[in-house]
């Protein structure tokens, strides 16, 4: 280093230089005490964050421990666990304060006191990376196992927090958690009582809905024997020539009436509709007049018996045709009607007026009102004549023979066609009932040969995804297109013979090409396989047909596609197309053989039945041998010989030996025709199950009493020439 001297003095120029080195020096000496300074600060930075995060962890800990027996702290990074509260008197467990590694030691603990039914569930929810993804997306996670140990049990249950506070402990990852045990063996076993008490309830509430369902369908047998009598009997009145005109118009009127009364019969006894606590709107096409014609013939008939005077008025325009429930509109005004009969005498009105109310795009709102002369509603009861059960006095019920249930059922109809009902009323003058509902506008869609319309087409939609499923039902719903669906190959098959067997089969099936859980090809091969070319197929998709699917579906029967989204025009224009490509009408028309001279084995114990359906085969010149039970028309069967019957009708309620066991004695018969004789079962066992176990037994068809002479006779001509045929 050079020194400089400045001036001639040397001293003074020492003095000079050991002022600089001086300032140097305490320059340097700031510096290090402002660095030492710096990490002083940044050390005690790192202390607070410590002492935050050991607070937060404390919090934890003790919140934890005002519920917990036993608490950790566990970093699962290290796999290193800290006791915080510990319980002396479990075996092994470790002091207050103490590490441990986590796993193994939750591990061992799992092994040698949990029951074994819940070591495995353990393990894996003590599973770090478990543990992580699950407090991803939940503050704590807990589970409940069975401790044995000292001869003795108890639930315990362990939970898992994450424990952070601080911005550095807010990332989404986790690294530390706070662990509890604790007792809940008392909780658990209530539980466990109550959900045993729940279960026992379920199996009680099983056995009265199976005692309910075995109600229902006795019921309907016990119901139906006697209609079939009243209908079969006024059926071949009919058939009478020479008849007079009253009497002919006498014995229509039973037969409007009967049929009505049968179809409110399978409404109520319909067991899907009562065990899902509502019933369903269909909404199909109909003749708004022939539904009018019917109410008023049968309440002027009512009305002329008890002397009153019945009129029906149209006010404005009303339309021929609508879509709707026409079967629900018409017992809401039945019902309606029928009270007001039931409760005026002469010299009395009832008067039933009809008026279109307004019309938007393509709805209409009709107002339907029934207006009486008769005894009147009290005002204090007039909020309750909905009501169930209800009734304004007791001498009501024994002299008109209500049962309270009438305007209770309307009014819950009505509101299900999303209508309303109201009545006004002054006791001793009469009541005006007023009901308005919103019916679609019918296009009478004209088809390939007039035939097609939308209320005639029956559609059964194939879909594994429900939403998907029901959204298409309810648009071809819209259109007054009838259609059931399905999620599965097997119970789209189920349905298909069901409807078959009772000759009201599907002219559609629709089925989306790219379901998920379905083999589409393989369920299309199976339909066409049973039903050849009965019923159209259509497959719908939202993709871009390929040319190699179209050819592999056209291969194995498929009609025709249709793209996505669904429209009810659309898919009755394409079938409208394919019928005139196919020349085919909305049912095939099936090979029939004349019933002339064929022999009929009938198996009926009830005596006025089988009288019905004698005589109903003598009309078309078929002979019939009657069994008074299926033990006799086995043994008949059995002695005659062979292709001595053509068909056998097989009542399924008969003493001694029901229908099911009798057709399954007669096709286990060793002999070629009983393996290939129609039998039909003929029942008032209207149920799909028993359609099915109809089926099962070894039947051809399944017709449901009332017998209708058509049905019966399409029926015994298609199946004796399917037989006759091998």
């Amino acid at each position: 280093t050079k020194i400089r001297f400045v001036g001639s003095n040397g001293t003074l120029g020492l003095m000079a230089l050991c002022i600089d080195i001086n300032e140097i020096t305490k320059m340097k000496a700031a510096e290090t005490r402002s660095r030492e300074l710096e990490q002083r600060i940044a050390l005690q930075e790192k202390l607070l964050e410590e002492t935050a995060r050991r607070e937060e962890q404390d919090k934890m800990i003790n919140a934890l421990a005002s519920n917990y027996r036993r608490v950790y702290h566990v970093d699962l990074d290290s796999d290193d666990a800290v006791c915080y509260r510990s319980e002396t008197e479990i075996y092994n467990d470790f002091p207050e304060g103490a590490h441990f590694p986590y796993y193994q030691s939750f591990s061992d603990y799992a092994l040698l006191y949990i029951d074994k039914a819940y070591v495995n569930g353990f393990l894996e929810f003590i599973d770090p990376e478990n543990i992580r993804e699950n407090l991803s997306h939940d503050k704590t996670i807990n589970y409940r196992y069975l401790i044995r140990r000292n001869d003795k049990e108890y639930y315990e249950m362990i939970s898992v927090a994450k424990v952070g506070g601080t911005e550095e402990w807010e990332e989404t990852e986790i690294h530390y958690v706070g662990i509890g045990l604790t007792d809940v063996d008392e909780e658990m076993r209530d539980s466990i009582a109550k959900n045993e008490a729940l279960a026992q309830a379920l199996s009680v509430a099983e056995e009265a809905n199976s005692a309910k369902t075995s109600f229902l369908s006795n019921m309907s047998h016990e119901i139906r024997t006697p209609m079939n009598a009243i209908i079969g009997l006024d059926s071949l009145a009919l058939m009478d020539e020479n008849l007079s005109s009253q009497t002919r118009e006498y014995l229509e009127r039973i037969k409007d009436s009967a049929d009505h009364l049968m179809r409110l019969i399978n409404d109520i006894l319909d067991m899907s509709r009562i065990e899902s606590g509502k019933l369903v709107i269909h909404k199909e096409e109909f003749s708004f007049r022939n539904m009018l014609e019917q109410i008023n013939t049968m309440v002027m008939a009512q009305c002329a018996e008890k002397g009153l005077k019945y009129e029906c008025k149209i006010i404005g325009s009303v339309s021929d045709h609508y879509i709707g429930d026409d079967m629900k509109l018409k017992q809401v005004l039945i019902n309606t009607l029928s009270n007001a009969v039931k409760f005026t005498e002469a010299p009395g009105n009832i008067t039933l007026t009809i008026e279109r109310l307004n019309v938007f795009q393509d709805q209409s709102t009709l107002k339907f009102i029934v207006k009486d002369t008769g005894i009147g509603i009290s005002e204090e009861f007039i909020p309750k004549i909905f009501d169930s059960f209800s009734q304004e006095n007791g001498g009501v019920r024994n002299k008109y023979g209500s049962t309270g249930l009438g305007m209770a059922i309307t009014k819950n109809i009505v509101e299900l066609m999303n209508g309303t009902i109201s009545v006004e009323s002054e006791k001793g003058v009469g009541s005006e009932f007023t009901v308005v509902v919103t019916l679609k506008n019918a296009e009478i869609v004209e088809s390939v040969a007039g035939s097609v319309k939308p209320g005639d087409l029956r559609v059964l939609i194939i879909d594994s995804d429900e939403g998907v499923a029901e959204h298409m039902r309810l648009v071809l719903d819209e259109m007054g297109i009838f259609a059931d669906t399905s999620g599965s190959g097997r119970e789209a098959l189920r349905m298909l013979r069901v409807q078959q067997l009772q000759h009201n089969p599907y002219n559609l099936v629709l089925m989306d090409w790219m379901s998920r859980g379905l083999d589409v090809l393989d369920i299309t091969k199976k339909i066409r396989k049973q039903y050849n070319s009965d019923t159209t197929m259509i497959f719908i998709s939202s993709y871009k047909w390929d040319e190699t699917i179209m050819n592999a579906a056209k291969k194995i029967g498929v009609d025709s596609f249709i793209s996505k989204p669904l429209r009810a025009e659309g898919v009755l224009n394409e079938f409208e197309r394919i019928a005139r490509k196919n020349n085919i009408g909305m049912i095939k028309k099936k090979h029939r053989v004349e019933l002339e001279g064929k022999r009929i084995l009938l198996a009926e114990d009830i005596f006025v039945n089988a009288e019905i359906i004698r005589q109903l085969m003598l009309v078309k010149g078929a002979m019939i041998d009657h069994a008074e039970n299926g033990k006799l028309a086995l043994e008949m069967f059995s002695d005659s010989a062979p292709g001595y019957y053509d068909a056998v009708l097989m009542d399924i309620r008969m003493p001694v030996m029901d229908g099911l066991e009798a057709a399954e004695a007669i096709r286990a018969l060793n002999r070629a025709d009983a393996k290939r004789v129609p039998i039909i079962a003929m029942t008032a066992n209207a149920f799909d199950e028993d359609v099915q176990r109809s089926l099962q037994a070894g039947m051809n068809a399944h017709l449901s009493k009332p017998i209708e002479p058509h049905h019966l006779y399409l029926t015994l001509e298609e199946m004796i020439w399917e037989a006759e045929q091998g």
